[in-house]
This record gives structure tokens, C-alpha cells and sequence, in this order.
């Protein structure tokens, strides 16, 4: 158990970081390496989760499952930041409010 508080610890701190990097920057590039942290913490939890509950087997497989739709939306969303960078020449989330259509 004492295993499971220190890696509860270290996910805990892993989500504070994406969080922190998400809401405080307006780089569109930033707030997505934010969002892969904030996922990287969610695939930890599974795994320590999987671990505890004797699912190792389990756990594996939600978290290959979760890698591959991750790898999808960062792929989406890099597309739709290449648009807007070509559009605004920026890729300042604040500028994006002035996009139309």
C-alpha cells in the first residue's frame, strides 16, 4: 500500500503540472504538450490502478487503447494548429477569437 501513496503522490504532481500548463499559457503548442501531460497522468493512474486490483492484463489493454486514440487527437490537433498558424501567422490562443466561419 505504501507503494500505492507514492504513486499517487507523483500523479497527483504530474496532473498539477499539465493543468498549470494549460490554463496559464496561450501557446497553442503549449496548452497541447499540457493536455499530453494531463493524459500521461490519467495512464499512469490506470496502470498503478491495474496494479493494486491484480488487472495488470487489464490495465494494459486500456491504456495501449488510450495511446492510440491520444496519438489521433494530438494528430487532429496539430493539423488544426497548422490552419490556424497559416491563417493568423500566430499561434496565440488569444488571437483565435477573430477567426470567422
Amino acid at each position: 500500500m505504501h507503494l500505492f501513496w507514492s504513486f499517487s503522490l507523483f500523479i497527483i504532481m504530474v496532473f498539477v503540472i499539465g493543468l498549470y500548463c494549460i490554463f496559464v499559457s496561450y501557446n497553442l503548442i503549449r496548452i497541447l504538450i499540457g493536455v499530453e501531460v494531463l493524459i500521461k497522468a490519467a495512464t499512469l493512474l490506470i496502470i498503478v490502478a491495474g496494479y493494486i486490483t491484480g488487472r495488470e492484463a487489464l490495465a494494459q489493454s486500456m491504456v495501449i487503447t488510450l495511446i492510440v486514440i491520444e496519438v489521433v487527437v494530438v494528430t487532429v490537433a496539430v493539423g488544426v494548429m497548422l490552419g490556424i498558424r497559416s491563417i493568423n501567422n500566430s499561434l496565440d490562443a488569444r488571437r483565435i477569437k477573430s477567426l470567422k466561419g
